[in-house]
């Protein structure tokens, strides 16, 4: 587990059994009421693989994210009171330092379209046509790595 913080919000990256409560309220709260993505779709066999990243305010989850073994980022997440507030881009440079220090030499991601520059400002570059998932369109991005 690694435990960082910034100002008032804690960073917490782990294993999926300590994840697991605070980032599925999240992303049930983003994906599943938010933005309608099916809630059989949302939570996937992927997520016991994947190393997650936690960000609170206090006790309250705010944000989350996961990293997957091959190195594809995904179910970023951050609830709505706490958007601007630099919490994406906390979850994404943790995941993106744990892809470095698993030794992969690229990440990719998903991207939501409306996303896209959000992505594109940390480095990530949009590859290949946009496709639906979930009903939502997105596009793959991907940002090679350096040591």
């Amino acid at each position: 587990m690694n435990d960082k913080n910034s100002s008032q919000f804690r960073l917490v990256v782990g294993d999926w059994p300590l994840c697991e409560k605070d980032a599925s309220s999240i992303r049930h709260e983003v994906f599943v009421l938010e933005q309608k993505v099916p809630p059989e779709l949302e939570l996937d066999e992927h997520d016991a693989r994947c190393i997650h990243a936690v960000v609170y305010d206090g006790e309250h989850p705010a944000a989350t994210g996961r990293l997957l073994p091959d190195g594809h980022i995904g179910r970023l997440a951050v609830r709505q009171v706490y958007r601007g507030q630099g919490l994406g881009s906390m979850i994404l440079s943790s995941l993106v330092d744990e892809a470095r220090r698993n030794g992969h030499l690229q990440v990719e991601l998903a991207a939501q379209l409306h996303a896209q520059g959000f992505y594109a400002a940390h480095g990530f570059v949009a590859e290949g046509d946009v496709f639906l998932d979930a009903g939502i369109d997105h596009v793959m991005m991907r940002r090679m790595l350096t040591v």
